[in-house]
């Protein structure tokens, strides 16, 4: 198979293209990427996120400070679907909570915005028959709204009867290292159900870390007792709430929200692999030429025969990441017909559209120009 060889933009034979869209594009993959390099580590859906970013807005926080103190770019908010890291929104919370003033900020983000607001897993959950159903389709997904390092790597909650009672407890590690996400995951599994239905099923809540200055509104917001330095994050549920109905919605809307959940779930899972890692690495760089192996070892800190081994043992090898990165792009720009054939073989980093309008035909069997006028006439 024959690969076309990236070369630094511009040439002498073809001028860099210099439109706004293009301009935009690249920088949008930039600044939409620039948080997608790290994406070994934890992240938090983007939707999960501007909703916090937008809640503290509607309480006085400028939306300017929030963006900066946090380090995300505000283009990496635009996706609902998309992914943030999870220090980036540990930093978000922490420069809300100091803008608004606010020290109870994430119980109350957790109290005052339904979870089917920013992320799929509360309109699945609205769509369940029973609580019982909507707690095992929380689990399901929930590392969609957040990934968290679980005891004994297993699911984030779980269900447990003692003397006490039916609990549903919280499994995360070390959950006193950023409490806030006790707080407002809390908040909403609490507040979320009383939007439809009042009827009081917490008992007790009890959480490991120490009492806040803000504790007072533990229990106004759950309107049960609270037990600070617990030796569980968890609640003390009535009997009757595996039973109750919850039905909101239609229930062949359940099927096509755990459809779209299953594939952001492969996504998610997919960006966590090596070839993941690349192609996340590749595309802020595709137009710039610079999309090489050794770059990309490099920003991964590995050596080049290393990644070459990490890749094969994946089943792929740099050079079909590279092109098949390039095929889905250009088929992406070309359908939204935004730029030109020329232009997108700049975005996707051909030197040269003729070298660009070969690869696209070896991919595809037809050409850039049929791929945009096939664009075109879906839209009439």
């Amino acid at each position: 198979m024959t690969v076309a060889v990236l070369t630094p933009w511009p040439t002498a034979a073809t001028p860099r293209p210099t439109g706004d869209s293009v301009a935009s594009m690249a920088a949008g993959e930039n600044e939409a990427s620039e948080d997608a390099v790290a994406m070994a580590e934890p992240t938090v859906g983007a939707g999960y996120a501007r909703g916090l970013l937008e809640f503290a807005a509607s309480k006085g926080a400028s939306r300017a400070a929030l963006f900066d103190q946090s380090g995300i770019q505000p283009a990496a908010l635009h996706d609902q679907d998309a992914r943030i890291p999870f220090r980036k929104y540990v930093a978000l919370m922490r420069a809300a909570k100091a803008l608004t003033g606010d020290s109870a900020l994430a119980l109350h983000y957790g109290e005052a915005v339904d979870i089917a607001e920013v992320s799929i897993i509360g309109l699945i959950g609205q769509a369940s028959e029973t609580m019982t159903e909507a707690f095992a389709q929380l689990n399901r997904y929930v590392r969609l709204i957040v990934e968290t390092d679980n005891e004994g790597a297993g699911d984030r909650f779980r269900i447990m009867v003692d003397r006490g009672g039916l609990w549903m407890l919280d499994n995360r590690k070390n959950p006193d290292d950023f409490p806030e996400l006790t707080e407002s995951a809390f908040a909403q599994l609490v507040c979320g159900p009383r939007r439809f239905d009042d009827t009081p099923f917490v008992k007790a809540v009890h959480v490991t870390h120490a009492a806040p200055p803000h504790s007072a509104e533990y229990e106004r917001i759950f309107r049960a007792p609270v037990v600070f330095g617990s030796d569980r994050n968890g609640f003390l549920i009535d009997q009757t709430w595996a039973s109750h109905r919850v039905a909101r919605l239609p229930r062949y809307v359940f099927g096509v929200l755990t459809e779209h959940a299953d594939e952001l779930l492969k996504s998610l899972e997919g960006s966590k692999s090596m070839r993941g890692r690349v192609e996340s690495l590749l595309i802020p760089v595709l137009h710039t030429g610079n999309a090489s192996m050794d770059v990309v070892a490099g920003k991964l800190g590995i050596s080049r025969q290393t990644l070459f081994r990490k890749l094969r043992a994946e089943g792929v090898t740099f050079e079909r990441v590279l092109n098949e990165l390039r095929h889905r792009m250009a088929a992406d720009y070309l359908g939204a017909r935004k730029v030109s054939v020329n232009e997108t073989a700049y975005l996707v980093g051909f030197s040269e559209p003729a070298a660009f309008s070969r690869a696209f035909k070896r991919w595809t069997g037809s050409s850039p120009r049929a791929m945009r006028a096939a664009g075109a006439g879906r839209e009439t």
